[in-house]
């Protein structure tokens, strides 16, 4: 009979927001309109300089290649992506022959987030080292037969020259495409800021991340968010609550009055970034801003992190630099959480009180939920997140300024019970989950999110000078 009256309840709760939401049917929450160049980035596109290294008539891969044709052949497979690569601008787009014509080119060169060279012809390592001279972070694409000029390049990656060189010898495509995620996520952080609700400043900490990676991290008194919150109509937020409502599978225990004020400080959230024209936020709310603000964070973290921006808990500054970083390589949002391991399976569970719906990024499909309470506080609102089985995972964090720790594997099952946070991820781990647990260090949170990008990772890394380590193997 309780779970009949709460389903009740919720109906009853649902239909009463209905009429003020504008008769929409059941649909994800509210994103409102926000435009942004590409997840993670409000600002601008990304800057590549794209040169192309080809010698007419050389003797290999064959004397009769028209390196014009090719040319014209490797930007008809970029066209052909160019809904993946809308937010980059190659400021740079050259056939290049002579060490001379990069001469011409070197201010744009070194103006670009990131060089990426697509090797055509044999006789081009001149041309590669001038590049390679000028010290900006490329990545040079040689397809097989392009030439031996791999064999030189091998032994230069070893060397200074190639200190921020990488190379992709391969005959997929797509690899191009590729190529330009750790340019994206260098622009990224160059451009990102993030704002801190609490009341301590980032100090040493934001000195070392403004001068590593380019990111600016600002505090924000608990009263500018008070005084926006007052600012959003109570219309609004109940629109807002309804969607909430429609969306979740079932509420269990937040009552209406608690997604209200979710609802309507989610809002305030939004209107904070917008503001300060900010793409990540962080709330202290299990420290100075427990019980200071007029609801708990979730489900204004959960929207953000859906709409292609950026909500964090705990005020854990590293996890946000984190999702800075997975939205530059994937596009897709991060899972703060901390874990609970299972040797006996190899696994690490990843738990927490919330997780983005849109895992696959904004403009992917959304996760179903539940809207549950805080687990351990008792109260508040919160989306219970099922996340899909079967899919791969890169799960990392920032140790310091000095390098990023991370871990892959594969999730085997999204637990459902009351034991631990609410949104729940078992991961079996790529590797050895005991040796993970030793190792174990750099604080307790990581974050995780689709996909395996630790090749992404290893390049981005290299380019930015840190250290990478896998913390299974």
């Amino acid at each position: 009979m309780a779970i009949r009256r709460r389903k009740f309840l919720q109906c009853a709760f649902a239909s009463s927001l209905f009429g003020l939401a504008g008769g929409r049917g059941p649909e994800a929450p509210a994103q409102g309109g926000r435009k942004i160049v590409s997840p993670g980035c409000r600002r601008s596109k990304v800057k590549v300089a794209r040169v192309f290294l080809g010698i007419p008539r050389a003797h290999y891969p064959n004397p009769a290649i028209d390196p014009e044709a090719e040319v014209r052949d490797y930007r008809a497979r970029f066209e052909q992506a160019k809904a993946e690569i809308a937010d980059v601008d190659f400021t740079t787009d050259a056939l290049v022959s002579s060490p001379a014509q990069i001469d011409a080119l070197k201010d744009k060169l070194q103006s670009a987030d990131g060089i990426l060279v697509v090797h055509v012809t044999l006789g081009t390592m001149p041309l590669m080292r001038a590049i390679l001279a000028l010290g900006r972070p490329t990545i040079i694409f040689s397809p097989p037969y392009a030439g031996h000029e791999w064999y030189e390049l091998s032994a230069i990656r070893r060397d200074a020259l190639g200190s921020r060189m990488e190379c992709i010898l391969s005959s997929e495509p797509r690899d191009l495409i590729r190529a330009i995620r750790p340019f994206r996520a260098l622009h990224h952080f160059r451009e990102a800021k993030i704002l801190n609700v609490a009341s301590w400043e980032a100090g040493d900490y934001g000195e070392e991340v403004k001068k590593k990676l380019g990111a600016e991290i600002r505090r924000v008194p608990r009263e500018r968010v008070l005084e926006l919150y007052e600012s959003v109509p109570d219309s609004e937020a109940k629109a807002e609550a309804a969607a909430w409502i429609r969306g979740a599978l079932e509420v269990v225990e937040p009552s209406e009055e608690e997604i209200f004020r979710s609802a309507k400080l989610a809002l305030a959230f939004d209107r904070l970034l917008d503001a300060e024209d900010a793409t990540v936020l962080t709330v202290d709310c299990y420290g100075s801003m427990w019980r200071q603000l007029p609801a708990y964070p979730c489900i204004g973290f959960t929207r953000l992190n859906d709409m292609g921006l950026g909500g964090i808990c705990q005020s854990d500054l590293p996890c946000a630099l984190i999702h800075v970083l997975f939205q530059g390589l994937s596009g897709r949002p991060g899972f703060v959480s901390n874990p609970t391991f299972d040797f006996s399976r190899n696994a690490a569970t990843l738990i927490h009180c919330l997780a983005a719906r849109k895992m696959d990024g904004p403009d992917g499909p959304a996760a179903p939920y539940r809207l549950r309470s805080i687990m351990e506080r008792e109260e508040g609102a919160t989306p219970e997140i099922y996340m899909r089985i079967g899919e791969r995972v890169t799960a990392a964090i920032f140790d310091g300024m000095r390098a990023i720790r991370y871990f892959t594997g594969t999730i085997v099952d999204t637990p459902r019970t009351d034991r631990g946070c609410r949104t729940k991820i078992t991961v079996k781990v790529d590797g050895d989950a005991e040796k993970l647990w030793r190792g174990w260090t750099a604080g307790i949170h990581r974050v995780a999110c689709y996909g395996d990008i630790s090749k992404d990772l290893e390049r981005f890394a290299r380019f930015a000078g840190f250290e990478l380590h896998n913390e299974a193997v």
